[in-house]
């Protein structure tokens, strides 16, 4: 039965006007780097902001959403240069960078969350909630969280509809881009940086282990309707909306499910539709073999 009265609870209006806008500047974003290949960058400088985060707490010894927020663009942004240090350095292919520098900043982020565990030096300051960050409870989001996801959602959001052109050229041909005088250090620069603060901001609602699903999820799902750029971003944009909204309204009616990882099943059963039904999809694509033959 559709509860209505939950749709104007205080409680469910914060959490799901966080989530709308960071799934559709997620998704928004994700479909750049989908296309360009780079998801599994996501996926790793997702893990690789936990312990920027936990060092930020220990540092200052405060779970301020900005400083936390600072600290895992920090610790993501060096992981970022890590990879690309030993990408360009090494003949190791990027899949195995990817997963060494994850598995080793987020066991990093473990151990330092272990370590502080009662620990007398850190006795006056409260841990209660970092373990949040690694699963995500979106539940706990206050009103601060929801501000900085707004601010970093709508900054994101300017930027790609700034640089929209520009970004069209780079994505589906790099060397085009730089011939015709764009700077493509420039774009790929405002694309990590948007794609870091998104994932900074969205630790506490699907956590370190689901955070990239966010980027990619939508943009599968949306590649499978169209082959037109805006579009897919559009649609993306939308089934990343669609979710969070829908995720965050079943996780407030049935207690005891956690917000960000209904929301990912929600997108995910999204994507799987699409994948099969979608004009792109595997049934479409049977029934034209069926055709030439």
């Amino acid at each position: 039965m559709f509860d209505t009265s939950v749709l104007t609870s205080y409680s469910f209006l914060v959490v799901a006007i966080g989530t709308l806008f960071l799934a559709i500047s997620s998704a928004a974003l994700g479909t750049i780097t989908v296309l360009k290949g780079q998801s599994l960058i996501g996926d790793a400088i997702g893990h690789s902001a936990f312990p920027g985060l936990v060092l930020a707490f220990m540092a200052f010894s405060s779970r301020s959403p900005v400083i936390l927020l600072f600290g895992a663009i920090v610790s993501g942004s060096v992981a970022f240069i890590l990879i690309q240090v030993i990408n360009k350095n090494s003949k190791v292919g990027l899949d195995t960078i990817l997963a060494v520098v994850l598995s080793s900043f987020f066991g990093l982020g473990m151990a330092l969350k272990s370590y502080i565990q009662g620990n007398p030096n850190f006795k006056g300051a409260s841990q209660s909630g970092l373990s949040n960050y690694i699963f995500g409870q979106a539940a706990y989001m206050m009103e601060g969280d929801v501000k900085i996801i707004l601010v970093i959602s709508i900054a994101v959001l300017i930027l790609l509809f700034l640089f929209y052109k520009e970004i069209k050229v780079f994505v589906f041909d790099e060397v085009y881009a730089k011939t015709i005088g764009i700077n493509e250090k420039l774009i790929y620069a405002i694309i990590m940086i948007s794609a870091m603060s998104l994932i900074g901001a969205g630790l506490k609602i699907v956590g370190a282990i689901l955070i990239s699903s966010l980027l990619i999820v939508p943009s599968i799902a949306a590649l499978q309707w169209s082959n037109d750029f805006f579009k897919v971003m559009l649609i993306a944009s939308v089934i990343g909306g669609v979710s969070a909204v829908l995720g965050t309204y079943i996780s407030t009616v049935y207690q005891g499910m956690s917000t960000g990882a209904t929301i990912i099943v929600i997108m995910t059963s999204l994507a799987f539709l699409s994948l099969i039904f979608g004009p792109k999809g595997f049934i479409a694509k049977y029934n034209k073999r069926r055709a030439y033959k």
